[in-house]
């Protein structure tokens, strides 16, 4: 049975990919779960099929190119692991091995943005950007915790690729209510309506955009916060039909590159289309090595924490 959980309370995303996992198993005989010695929460996947489990130890290309191997024996793998390492070590690996001849690998992993307080060497900030280039590749991006073993359930008729983003995935707030949301790769999420301005977000910022979308409906700013956990396809048709209802105000807000993540890809959407906007903005990590901190603190010096996110919303809600 899926996990459930109280709305706004804390949970660990990792606890739902080790439960998901392990029940999956079960169905589909087929499934692996590989790791490169991060496999502290895939116990009950190891415990109850030991044979389809593999520890490669800290070694990124190795694990991504066995998991090749088995799904060109008609196998699902999962890779887990941390993703500065499997987006950027093994990334010669997940672009000729999986990418090109279209394997049915699923990468999902942790410290994703600016998250664990490792420095820079253990945050993947790039990886959006590195995996949406790849052909082939669906990327996801996940901020509630719940999500993730929905979108694994999905996953496993997948033809091809998939790359799912988590923060540290210990304690993570569960944003939305069971039942809530038709939860569908390759489409957004209108987690919070609003006609004044769209905030796009994902993964570890959408907590924090509903917040401040909360903190502004007192100043009568209605905004609009979408949870654009899937980056690649991305829902072209939700950021069209945004454009249009909340007066063509943009203000991407993303744990992330500014550029090259999010903000990028609905840039193209909207220059491609040919769409007008009167506003659009973009919150992020700037081109800096962020160096160590609390998350919160982080997102705060380089100028996408809350306040960011309040004014530049105001900002555009006054365009």
């Amino acid at each position: 049975m899926p996990v459930t959980f109280t709305f706004g309370e804390m949970f660990s995303a990792r606890s739902v990919i080790g439960t998901t996992l392990a029940e999956l198993g079960d169905d589909h005989p087929n499934l692996w779960v590989l790791t490169p010695d991060i496999g502290a929460t895939l116990l009950e996947f190891r415990e109850k099929f030991p044979n389809r489990f593999i520890d490669v130890g800290l070694a990124e290309q190795a694990c991504v190119g066995i998991a090749a191997g088995l799904a060109y024996d008609g196998n699902i793998p999962v890779v887990s692991g941390m993703l500065p390492f499997l987006s950027m070590r093994a990334l010669e690996q997940v672009r000729s091995d999986i990418c090109y001849p279209n394997l049915p690998v699923k990468i999902i992993g942790t410290h994703g943005g600016l998250v664990g307080n490792g420095g820079s060497t253990h945050y993947a900030v790039e990886d959006l950007a590195l995996m949406c280039a790849l052909t082939n590749m669906t990327v996801t991006s996940v901020g509630d915790p719940l999500m993730v073993g929905e979108i694994l359930r999905q996953s496993m008729s997948m033809p091809g690729p998939l790359y799912v983003r988590l923060a540290v995935g210990k304690k993570d707030r569960v944003l939305y209510a069971e039942g809530e949301h038709d939860i569908r790769i390759g489409k957004g999420i209108v987690a919070r309506d609003g006609s004044d301005v769209t905030v796009f977000t994902h993964g570890t910022t959408v907590a924090q955009a509903l917040d401040a979308a909360e903190q502004l409906a007192d100043e009568g700013i209605s905004v609009r916060v979408v949870d654009m956990f899937t980056l690649k396809p991305l829902d072209d048709a939700l950021v069209l039909r945004c454009a249009d209802e909340t007066g063509g105000r943009f203000v991407v807000l993303e744990d992330h590159l500014a550029y090259g993540g999010l903000a990028s890809r609905i840039s193209d959407v909207i220059a491609d289309r040919g769409v007008h906007l009167r506003s659009f903005e973009r919150l992020g990590i700037p081109q800096v090595y962020a160096g160590f901190g609390d998350d919160e603190e982080l997102r705060d010096k380089h100028g996408y924490g809350l306040v960011h996110t309040l004014d530049a919303l105001r900002r555009a809600a006054r365009v």
